[in-house]
């Protein structure tokens, strides 16, 4: 999850990759976190076996507790990704409403895949290290400490590509203007303001006589109230 993740989610930052379509981002943005969800059920269920196989309890350390639930929040924000915005049958204001919402749980799930493999490796020293332990700061322990500070240099570094503005990929000079049923696209604003301004009269003309026969009606009624 750490590698594979963190290359889905900066696939959209490379600048060398702005030259590909976005349909073809999409579709490697979507295979890099299938390939990683893959994996990490493989990893879960290899746990699960291993412990079984050992005698040793399961989802008893915090460590477990994490890993187990960033696997399935990761797991729903891949298949509400598939069904929103790979497939072509959400609606855009859908895909608007839930994009901050789309972004904001992949990182914060990163974040978190990168707490879940500091708190497991930190566990692995303190269970299998006794002679010398792990409080004696063997070299073992330099090791995987230095590999623990590596972990969160990276992670940063991750995030910091992801929420900075000028790594965010430009809108493609093809793109089809998204606007609401009925609006007008931005090169068409000129022509639509000289139309209107020239229909502007003909408008107030039609809702003022309107207005008038509506009035009309209402006093003929009133009137034929007061008769009955």
């Amino acid at each position: 999850l750490v590698s594979v993740l963190s290359s889905a989610i900066i696939v959209y930052r490379l600048p060398w990759t702005w030259k590909c379509s976005k349909l073809l981002m999409k579709l490697i943005h979507a295979g890099l976190h299938t390939i990683a969800m893959i994996l990490a059920i493989v990893s879960v269920a290899a746990v699960f076996e291993y412990h079984n196989a050992s005698n040793i309890p399961n989802m008893y350390s915090l460590h477990s507790w994490i890993g187990l639930t960033a696997v399935i929040f990761y797991s729903l924000q891949l298949f509400l990704g598939f069904a929103v915005f790979l497939l072509p049958f959400a609606p855009v204001p859908l895909r608007a409403a839930l994009m901050p919402i789309h972004v904001y749980s992949g990182l914060t799930t990163f974040a978190t895949v990168i707490a879940t493999a500091l708190m497991g490796i930190t566990e692995k020293l303190i269970f299998s290290l006794k002679n010398p332990a792990y409080s004696a700061s063997p070299a073992e322990a330099t090791f995987v400490n230095s590999l623990g500070l590596l972990l969160v240099i990276f992670g940063a570094l991750i995030l910091w590509m992801a929420t900075r503005p000028y790594w965010k990929r430009a809108p493609e000079k093809n793109a089809k203007v998204l606007r609401p049923i009925g609006g007008t696209p931005k090169g068409k604003e000129a022509e639509s303001t000289v139309t209107n301004d020239s229909n502007a009269h003909k408008s107030d003309l039609r809702i003022s006589s309107e207005a008038a026969r509506k009035q009309n009606l209402k006093l003929d009624e009133a009137g034929q109230r007061s008769t009955m």
